[in-house]
């Protein structure tokens, strides 16, 4: 394992030679894939996701309108929003943070999309508007739709579901800090999205958002306490809510610029865990993100009393870059991020926007990050080259030859494990078909007879294995939250080539 270990980073160092430009374009000789091309699909995976009522400019065609009485239960409106992956619950707390991470790529990189960035727009506002409506009672937040257990142990197409609608919520008597801070992030982190587009939108996102923290901050505790037997173990909140809270106060400072929101990261971050050790990145777990965020402010802003959040965003890019004394990374044979074999996907994408934003952080303020001991200093230019070697491998510079996002290159995943994908679309089976029915689907080996385009599944296991089996929700799963950082590193990288 010592010399896998030696033989990548040799790979990484041979990746930083002359080419990887600290700002704009500068990349020489031909790109490894087509980013642009990879960017458009990413973007288009968000409408396979979609529920609610589908506007005449949906372009994944062969889906259809659902969910149109969601709420109906609770007497409000939780029609619309995105399902989280393969199955058919709206799951309030991945949502929310997929919304985060791709309205934070949109403000990135947004700049950069050309073309792109009208469709990236659209899903961030597909997913701010169902926000708007989860919390449009004061002190509630609507944070689930659809009892998970009956719905996983029916195979149907959303338009077709006929099990429990039922509407999960925090409120004073049970609260949930996590979810609801994770929401305010969204909501402010979308407003900064439509802040010149749709100055109204983006203001009534913003307050909104500042209503959410608030009942966050006030009515401390997480979700999964009241409401264990029905988000879990889909989606706990395992890393506690102080990491949710710090993100949240994060986004509002950035949106809002107050001297309320840059005391509270003063007076709270450190009990908050921003200078913990975690550098797992993804739905649950938002230090990583809230380290990286805040340092902005210092680097870029040049504002000087959230100096230490620079040091901790260091700490966390110290961790990450093989042969630093502090390395917690392991990577498979052949180069890919290794954290869980469930749904890894979600953290080698997390993890290569956060590389590649604070390199632009760092390059914008003329700065390294020094890693003490053997580790050197860490340039931006290195940051980036370990980004898109990860990027890269996801789309088919792997000893597979796999594409893990569907629709590109030649050889990807057919059998995903994804209800609407694997079963006839409506126009192709107009004909209902029921809760058990669709189980033959899910082990059969054709296929997906919908290409889900742009998904990106979970990805190989440790050993670089795939095999593309649609039982196996572990490797065969898309997710909207492996997708949403994904499309802010595409910008990144397409614009660097020169392809946008």
């Amino acid at each position: 394992m010592a010399r896998l270990r030696c033989l990548f980073v040799l790979a990484l160092l041979l990746a930083q030679l002359p080419g990887d430009a600290i700002a704009g374009r500068g990349h020489h000789g031909p790109a490894a894939h087509d980013y642009r091309d990879a960017l458009a699909k990413s973007i288009l995976f968000f409408e396979g996701q979609r529920s609610g009522r589908l506007p005449p400019s949906q372009r994944m065609s062969w889906r259809r309108d659902s969910g149109l009485s969601d709420g109906a239960s609770a007497k409000v409106d939780l029609v619309g929003g995105y399902h989280d992956a393969g199955d058919n619950v709206k799951f309030g707390f991945p949502m929310a943070f997929s919304m985060t991470m791709l309205a934070w790529s949109v403000v990135e990189f947004g700049g950069l999309m050309k073309a792109e960035l009208q469709h990236a727009r659209e899903a961030v506002r597909w997913g701010a508007d169902y926000l708007l409506k989860a919390t449009a009672h004061p002190d509630t937040i609507y944070v689930q739709v659809g009892d998970a257990t009956k719905d996983h142990a029916c195979w149907e197409r959303p338009e077709d579901m006929d099990t429990p609608r039922t509407v999960y919520k925090v409120d004073p008597g049970t609260p949930g800090s996590d979810v609801a801070a994770e929401t305010a992030a969204a909501l402010a982190a979308a407003s900064l999205v439509f802040r010149k587009s749709d100055p109204a939108y983006a203001s009534r996102l913003l307050a909104r958002a500042k209503r959410v923290f608030a009942f966050a901050d006030k009515h401390r505790g997480s979700y999964s306490t009241g409401l264990a037997a029905d988000v879990c173990p889909y989606y706990c909140s395992y890393s506690g809510y102080q990491d949710e809270l710090l993100w949240g106060a994060a986004w509002l400072h950035r949106a809002t610029k107050s001297p309320s929101y840059l005391g509270y990261i003063q007076a709270n971050g450190q009990v908050l865990g921003a200078g913990e050790s975690d550098n797992t990145f993804g739905w649950d777990n938002k230090h990583a993100g809230a380290r990286v965020l805040i340092a902005k402010s210092f680097l870029v802003q040049r504002l000087g009393a959230l100096h230490e959040y620079k040091a901790h965003a260091d700490a966390f890019i110290c961790s990450m870059v093989p042969g630093t004394p502090t390395d917690q990374t392991q990577y498979t044979r052949g180069g890919l991020l290794f954290k869980l074999s469930d749904s890894n996907m979600q953290y080698v994408t997390s993890s290569a926007f956060l590389l590649l934003t604070y390199a632009k952080y760092l390059a914008f303020a003329r700065q390294t990050v020094s890693c003490g001991g053997g580790g050197g200093v860490v340039t931006p230019q290195r940051l980036r080259a370990i980004a898109r070697r990860q990027v890269d491998y996801l789309l088919g510079s792997n000893p597979a030859g796999m594409s893990y996002m569907v629709g590109y290159g030649a050889r990807y995943p057919r059998r995903v494990h994804h209800r609407a994908s694997s079963l006839p679309s409506v126009a192709a089976h107009p004909g209902r078909i029921g809760c058990s029915q669709g189980f033959a689907a899910l082990y059969a080996g054709a296929a997906n007879p919908n290409v889900l385009v742009g998904a990106v599944v979970g990805g190989p296991d440790l050993q670089d294995r795939f095999p593309d089996q649609r039982d196996d929700h572990e490797h065969s799963e898309p997710a909207t939250y492996i997708n949403a950082p994904l499309v802010g590193a595409l910008a990144y990288l397409a614009h660097s080539y020169g392809q946008l």
